[in-house]
């Protein structure tokens, strides 16, 4: 079956943003407020933080006008790698961060993932439950495996329950060291993007902050508090 399914994909080359759905506040705390009411004592500790911080997490942007530096990084991007969980193409045993092509597409999927998976397994169902989001915008340059064509004849590949064929996919591509895949959305008709190494990511940007919402007929979902932006059923 695997065999058959790579014989009909191809490699996509893929150079640009990345839509990252990930769970976070809409409003970041500051990081030194609470150490002391001196603002000079304040900025004497983001020039230290500054200092001190690994290459890879140093901002132009004073910390204290900002949201968590290290959650642009760990959440956006590092998460994944160091909280290996089992998904779609990973049996647990090594990580895997999903990203999609728009921001609808990662609503489709994060938004069911949520009601049929955290709060189903806990349950908790019924309406008035909240959870806010972040999306962020993530470079990624790499030459990804594309499964899209392959969709058609493998209709197992967005298999909504059963995830047997592409656990064993994302297993091999692993094995074997492929920076990653794209795909088919099983939830709506968008891509999505499975990534196993992280050296093909950067540059996180925060685009906007979502707000889900269940209600007796499905989720709701506001980028601007107050203001529907999607209905799912």
């Amino acid at each position: 079956m695997i065999e058959n399914v790579f014989a009909a994909i191809t490699l996509a080359e893929t150079h640009g943003d990345v839509i990252r759905n990930i769970v976070s506040l809409r409003v970041s705390e500051d990081l030194f407020d609470d150490l002391s009411d001196d603002r000079g004592a304040w900025n004497s500790a983001i020039e230290l933080e500054l200092m001190t911080k690994p290459a890879h997490f140093k901002s132009a942007t004073p910390v204290i006008d900002r949201p968590f530096e290290e959650a642009a990084w760990n959440d956006a991007i590092g998460y994944p790698f160091k909280h290996w969980m089992r998904s779609r193409y990973s049996d647990g045993s090594f990580g895997v961060w999903y990203g999609a092509d728009s921001i609808d597409t990662t609503i489709h999927e994060t938004a069911h993932h949520w009601r049929e998976g955290l709060l189903a397994d806990a349950g908790f169902i019924g309406p008035g439950i909240k959870i806010e989001r972040k999306i962020y915008n993530v470079r990624c340059d790499a030459a990804l495996v594309d499964l899209r064509p392959a969709v058609a004849g493998f209709p197992s590949l967005v298999d909504l329950r059963d995830y047997t064929i592409t656990q064993q996919i994302g297993a091999r591509l692993h094995r074997e060291g492929h920076p990653g895949l794209v795909t088919r959305s099983s939830r709506c008709g968008g891509d999505i993007y499975a990534v196993l190494n992280p050296k093909v990511l950067r540059d996180p940007r925060q685009v906007c902050n979502l707000t889900y919402t269940t209600t007796d007929h499905g989720i709701e979902v506001e980028r601007q508090p107050g203001t529907v932006l999607m209905v799912l059923p």
